[in-house]
């Protein structure tokens, strides 16, 4: 070998070091990227969660009643007790001071303790939430389900009449207040009516007498006209969503591209169209998703629930501060985190989102 020839091996030779950092330079850039989108997306949910603990403080305030007079019981209390009472939950403090120490101990979770239970907030609402989650869970699952599946077959048919009927029904049941239909499915198939007699409770998670199966049967025949006024309230959402996001999709280029290829228009649909449709769903679902823990307070009160929407209407009435303002910043955390996912899950569906 000459050595007029090692210079052009040596530049061979550095050629593909060089080229090294070009190549891994685009995938650093996209993790840094991604990185400081989650650094936003986790302060942006940081100062929600602050906001919603000072709006939890001050809006509760302006509830007309006295929460001590409610300790009470009605009687005629002297003047020392009432300020016996006020000194043993702060009341008697200056509001500033109030606000201070409801946001320091809220930090550590301590909540504060509820005025009628007199029990720590949080052991109020860890022994609710599991019957709100049994209501709200089962409920979510199934019109999540029932939405995506119509909605799909729905924009695939759009124009057609089982379209027309679909989304007609879905956008009639989604109008109706829950607390109306919930009322109305009491009187029909409760109560009963006409040739209809009573198939199931009023009210209430269990009727206290059975154990075992014949235990888990009775919740579930609780369970049944609740989940059934969710269902039908909430499903009509998600299918108009999927439905609308589907309908954009299909109009693609690679949507006939597969179609000029000879798949099937089945395969089609579930294997290229709805995948990516599904982003505006996803969204929808996470924010259903916190609604769950949130419970549906209307539909909870008017069925006799036991669960955080029952909890939260009944501190209220009080108005039990400590529970009200606990129950109200759990309600908006479990949409927060769960927007919060939702935007950190979209980079994964959408390498676009995020760049």
């Amino acid at each position: 070998m000459t050595t007029e020839a090692t210079p052009s091996l040596v530049e061979k030779t550095d050629g593909p070091a060089e080229a090294g950092p070009s190549v891994r330079g685009p995938r650093a850039r996209t993790t840094t990227a991604y990185l400081r989108y989650v650094a936003g997306k986790l302060g942006g949910a940081a100062v929600s969660l602050l906001a919603v603990l000072v709006t939890s403080f001050f809006l509760f305030r302006l509830i007309p009643g006295d929460p001590v007079k409610f300790m009470t019981g009605g009687r005629q209390v002297s003047a020392e007790q009432l300020a016996s009472y006020r000194r043993e939950f702060g009341l008697d403090l200056p509001l500033w001071q109030q606000f201070t120490d409801y946001c320091g101990k809220a930090l550590t979770g301590d909540l504060g303790t509820s005025y009628q239970f007199r029990a720590p907030v949080i052991d109020k609402i860890t022994e609710a939430l599991p019957n709100t989650l049994l209501l709200t869970g089962t409920a979510f699952v199934l019109y999540t389900a029932l939405g995506i599946v119509i909605g799909t077959r729905s924009a695939w048919r759009s124009g057609g009449p089982g379209d027309r009927l679909n989304t007609g029904l879905a956008l009639t049941l989604y109008s109706i207040p829950s607390f109306w239909l919930g009322l109305l499915l009491i009187i029909v198939f409760s109560v009963g009516m006409g040739p209809i007699p009573g198939l199931f409770p009023t009210g209430g998670m269990e009727s206290g007498d059975e154990e075992g199966f014949a235990y888990v049967l009775d919740v579930a025949h609780h369970l049944m006209l609740p989940v059934i006024t969710l269902v039908a309230v909430e499903y009509g959402q998600t299918l108009l969503v999927t439905r609308s996001a589907l309908l954009d999709e299909m109009g693609s280029d690679y949507l006939t591209t597969a179609r000029a290829k000879g798949l099937r228009d089945d395969l089609v649909r579930r294997r290229h169209a709805v995948p990516n449709a599904m982003l505006p769903t996803v969204t929808l679902i996470f924010i259903n998703l916190g609604r769950t823990v949130a419970g549906v307070i209307l539909v909870e009160t008017v069925f006799s629930w036991p669960g955080l929407g029952g909890l939260f209407y009944q501190a209220l009435s009080v108005p039990d501060l400590p529970l009200v303002q606990g129950l109200f910043f759990v309600f908006a955390a479990a949409v927060i985190v769960m927007n919060t996912l939702a935007d950190l899950i979209y980079p994964l569906l959408d390498p676009r989102v995020g760049r």
